[in-house]
């Protein structure tokens, strides 16, 4: 345990091995969902469930662990929302003629091996730090209040509507009081100063789950685990290995915008959860970057390698930051957990799983990836729902610095705030900021203050914008 103690620096972290693991534990729940709504995706487009699932998993679990124990970062790996769905619907399933889904596994295989060269030739890193602090503020902001939005809508208090958008949900909904009676719980647990008060916010939601019958208690506990997916950019497809298949203009358009998301989507996540954690220095720098920047992306290397789609840094990685968590032991733990769950799959369905609400019919999960316009239907993840709405509000919370009273800062950053949340895409709002912030110090005769790189960056994005 010393050794251990020793190896992720908890003294100097001011941590401990207690609030390490009720850190990973907390992540993990918050991120649990993932191994569920991953294979719901992937397997509209051909991937086998069960084989998806365990991918999902073991994928998982393994990044975590390196991120763990090769950066000591508080950051959790999975599969990427978003990103999932993209390869699904837009590579795979709308493609004019469907490619078999060990191609599109190759498109993510294919694009985090670019991502990795671009990590180790510095451009990467050198990119993150030409970042301006407001920016990097902002995307830490918008962030925090995507979460918020995420939970909101998962728990059932807010739900997708016409000509507004969004509106109230029912509140007469058993899996919207499983989300209040957790949002209580925690607020109580905080107010008690109880260590942990997201995890057992968790727990009570859970147990309020079974108490309204919104959830039922599994008729098993293992799940056994199914291997069919991994190698899939190297299996024979239409006669050849699906590595060989992607060299096409559509495909190679589709590496290049995946790669683009998938570049920013980790910037924007690491700084906010670097902010929340500690480990950004005041000049909006990470140290050690390059080591996080590496597990990335070998990480989307991985994710098409063992057909999980692309493995990324999680947001949620936010929770076990809230909870304490400021060492690679906490992103161990989760990674653990993960691995564990490939087996206990069952149990990990009822407390991160989803419920499609349609006056109790069933609906499909293209509502949620908004390939299809909502018709009343909403998805919730009522358990975990009310964890994304507190870890939001401490992201929020850096929105203090950002110089307001600048307006050739402060619109750019604004601009970043809304877009994310709004556009419900990290790397899209990022993209807003970015070109407004190059054209708007351009106007004000601050040539000066742009970097050089900013220029390729915003032309990179309104290239991406051109070619959705």
């Amino acid at each position: 345990m010393k050794s251990l103690a020793t190896f992720f620096k908890l003294d100097e972290l001011s941590t401990n091995f207690k609030t390490e693991i009720i850190a990973g534990a907390t992540t993990f729940l918050t991120m649990a969902y993932i191994i569920f709504v991953n294979p719901g995706i992937l397997s509209a487009a051909g991937v086998p469930f069960p084989a998806a699932a365990t991918a999902t998993a073991v994928g998982a679990a393994i990044m975590s662990i390196l991120m763990g124990t090769i950066t000591n970062r508080p950051l959790a790996l999975a599969s990427g929302m978003g990103l999932n769905a993209v390869l699904a619907f837009s590579v795979i399933g709308v493609a004019q003629s469907k490619i078999p889904w060990q191609v599109g596994m190759s498109v993510i295989f294919a694009e985090g091996f670019l991502i990795f060269i671009l990590v180790m030739t510095g451009l990467r890193e050198a990119v993150m730090n030409a970042i301006p602090l407001t920016l990097k503020r902002a995307i830490g902001v918008g962030i925090g209040l995507f979460i918020t939005v995420i939970g909101l809508n998962e728990g059932g208090i807010i739900r997708p509507a016409p000509i507004t958008l969004v509106s109230l949900g029912d509140l007469s909904s058993k899996h919207t009081w499983v989300t209040l009676i957790g949002l209580m719980a925690i607020f109580a647990f905080m107010a008690l100063r109880i260590k942990g008060s997201i995890l057992w916010g968790i727990i009570v939601a859970t147990l309020a789950a079974i108490v309204l019958q919104v959830v039922q208690l599994p008729s098993s506990i293992i799940g056994a685990p199914d291997f069919s997916a991994f190698f899939a950019p190297f299996q024979k497809v239409n006669g050849s290995i699906a590595l060989t298949q992607i060299f096409t203009p559509v495909l190679l358009v589709a590496i290049f915008s995946i790669m683009l998301t998938d570049f920013f989507d980790t910037m924007g996540t690491v700084v906010a959860v670097g902010e929340q954690a500690g480990f950004v220095d005041k000049n909006g720098k990470v140290p050690g970057i390059k080591r996080i920047l590496m597990i990335d992306s070998l990480a989307a290397v991985l994710g098409g390698l063992f057909g999980a789609s692309s493995i990324t840094t999680y947001i949620e990685s936010a929770s076990g930051v809230a909870e304490g968590g400021r060492s690679g032991l906490m992103s161990v733990v989760c990674g653990v957990l993960f691995f564990m769950a490939a087996f206990f799959s069952p149990i990990i369905a009822m407390i991160g799983g989803g419920y499609v609400i349609d006056n109790g019919q069933q609906y499909t999960l293209l509502v949620q990836s908004g390939f299809i316009a909502p018709t009343g239907s909403y998805y919730l993840y009522p358990i975990t729902a009310a964890a994304l709405i507190v870890v939001g509000f401490f992201m929020m919370q850096v929105v203090r610095d950002i110089e307001w009273n600048k307006f050739d800062e402060a619109f750019p950053a604004f601009l970043t705030i809304v877009g994310i949340p709004l556009t419900y895409n990290i790397s899209h709002g990022i993209g807003m900021g970015f070109i407004s912030y190059t054209i708007i110090k351009l106007f004000h005769g601050k040539k000066s203050e742009i970097h050089p790189l900013m220029y390729g960056v915003s032309f990179a994005f309104l290239l991406a914008f051109a070619l959705q």
